[in-house]
């Protein structure tokens, strides 16, 4: 056998070896296997298939592509296969193969779940590696697919943010810069006008799929049984909502989490978190949510993006919940926490301009549009702060501007000192935005300030909106009772006038988080009266779980 092919791009440190005592444990709950040379042991596209411990010979990991196979990794005796996609039952993006005749311990994927639940030491070892594999790969751009778009497409940053808070690898080309864009257009004979465009492993192009439609060709979501009953049904997967599968499913709940778009809600756009306990040094949105993904998939919680709950009915039980383009889920209980958005700017061609030079999030992925540029962020809270730290590290100057005196009623005093001690961000208070303009993307800027009148207008392209907050709550149709702000009722909060509406006939007052119907909880920054922190939608997910349980045994 040729070793010299195997270039094993991927760094040793995301192959540790098994000691003999570890691998005497898999071998307790595996299967010992000898298999022929040449045998392959999974495709590229596979979705259920087998964790294999090596035991002598040697197994090849390629990355199958269009101009061959890239060679990854040799695995040898006392090395193992997979990554995360083990876990979330998402289709491999390598193939395996033997080239040696090799003896391996062989476990399916129930087994392996089970090893990780059961066994802390081995089972902490070999996630922590199927965490940095897949780390590796997506900072490497190993994946399946490949992005063909422009930096001055809105679509093209939609499908860039989707890939990227899915933790799905992929290459991306620049239209405009020659080279590989252009070249493959033309193969699949598309123009400028068809991005942006994505290449499968299929190798049919999708021309500006939706999030939906891109979720299906890559096989992100397991498929689901619209006949079961899940005892728990979480509409979100911000920090609350992925709380709540953590704790439902590691306590033995059923649960299945609808999201939307991608796993870390608001909090996922934000460039670092600070102040959440733990974490002294910060850590960003996305990272957050991507570990309590990886947390609820090992506890078995059934994960769905680009899932969007479109209706529940209130009045059936267990509660059918409306997706979008599919058919009804039903669980026993229900926790929403699908969270809120940013309030919009009011200004009359907003939507002409949304991922065109305004954005809601903060990201390495929004920052790498405007390096060495003036921006500006709009909103006095905290996600408005650390986006303007982080800003200031990649733009050449950071405007922000806030409708209100200053930011002490509604910024933490750390982010206060920093933003007025920083020279690359001014702040103008009392101000607002009430122009924009440009040709196709954002060209300038025009604001006002509230006191006085005057208006001025700069060559600002990029504008990052991160004020208020509207909760996403129109898809309920009235099914549960809300406040003037459209936020959800819960708890004590609940009036008798609220509970009579809505048809209450339990005895029993409604339950911490309960909305007004029996077994439909909130939490998070969805409900009425919240406390906008993360520690805090959190904590929610975390409690509202034993409620669950207690609606549960009747």
């Amino acid at each position: 056998m040729d070793r010299s092919k195997f270039s094993n791009e991927l760094p040793d440190e995301l192959y540790p070896k098994l000691n003999n005592e570890q691998i005497a444990r898999l071998s307790q709950v595996g299967m010992r296997r000898s298999i022929p040379p040449g045998e392959i042991l999974f495709d590229q596209g596979t979705i259920r298939r087998h964790f294999y411990v090596i035991l002598q010979g040697a197994i090849e990991a390629v990355l199958p592509s269009s101009e061959g196979e890239v060679h990854l990794r040799l695995h040898q005796p006392g090395d193992f296969t997979g990554e995360l996609d083990m876990l979330s039952g998402r289709p491999s993006l390598v193939t395996a193969r033997t080239v040696d005749l090799t003896e391996v311990v062989e476990l399916d994927s129930v087994s392996l779940r089970n090893l990780l639940q059961t066994d802390p030491e081995l089972g902490e070892f070999v996630l922590r590696v199927f965490v940095r594999r897949r780390l590796a790969m997506i900072a490497r751009a190993m994946g399946d697919v490949v992005l063909i778009g422009s930096r001055n497409s809105a679509d093209t940053l939609r499908l860039k943010e989707f890939l990227a808070h899915n933790g799905h690898p992929f290459t991306y080309f620049e239209l405009g810069q020659g080279g590989p864009a252009e070249q493959l257009l033309q193969r699949f004979n598309l123009g400028p006008e068809d991005v942006p465009v994505l290449i499968g492993r299929d190798e049919s192009p999708m021309r500006n799929p939706t999030n939906a439609e891109l979720a299906a060709r890559l096989g992100l979501n397991a498929e689901i049984d619209g006949e079961r009953i899940y005892d728990l049904i979480v509409v979100g997967a911000g920090p609350s909502g992925l709380a709540a599968a953590v704790y439902g499913a590691s306590e033995g709940l059923s649960v299945l989490v609808l999201e939307a778009i991608a796993p870390g809600g608001q909090a996922g756009s934000s460039s670092r978190i600070e102040n959440y306990l733990g974490f002294p040094l910060g850590i960003s949105g996305q990272d957050l949510a991507g570990r309590a993904f990886v947390q609820a998939e090992k506890f078995g919680a059934q994960i769905a993006v680009a899932r969007r709950a479109t209706a529940i009915r209130c009045d059936s039980q267990p509660f059918p919940i409306e997706c979008d383009g599919d058919g009804p889920v039903r669980g026993q209980a229900v926790v929403i926490a699908c969270g809120a958005e940013y309030r919009k700017l009011q200004v009359a061609n907003l939507a002409r301009f949304e991922g065109a030079g305004v954005y809601y999030g903060a990201t390495a992925m929004e920052a790498q549009l405007c390096k060495g540029e003036d921006v500006i962020v709009v909103g006095g809270g905290n996600s408005a702060g650390q986006a303007a730290m982080f800003l200031s590290t990649i733009a050449k100057h950071v405007y922000m501007l806030v409708r209100a005196s200053g930011l002490a009623d509604s910024m933490s005093r750390y982010l206060i000192r920093r933003i007025e001690e920083c020279r690359d961000i001014t702040l103008l208070c009392r101000t607002e935005i009430v122009r924009l303009d440009g040709a196709g993307n954002l060209e300038s800027v025009t604001w006002r300030n509230r006191d006085t009148g005057e208006t001025e207008t700069r060559p600002i392209r990029h504008i990052f909106s991160m004020t208020g907050a509207n909760p996403n709550t129109a898809w309920l149709k009235g099914c549960v009772a809300l406040d003037s702000g459209g936020f959800i009722k819960t708890g004590a909060d609940l009036a008798v006038d609220d509970l009579d509406s809505a048809g209450w006939r339990l005895e029993r007052r409604p339950y911490l988080f309960e909305t007004s119907v029996p077994g439909v909880f909130a939490v998070g920054d969805i409900r009425s009266g919240s406390v906008k922190r993360v520690a805090s939608a959190v904590g929610e997910g975390s409690v509202v779980v034993q409620l669950v349980h207690r609606v549960l045994a009747g």
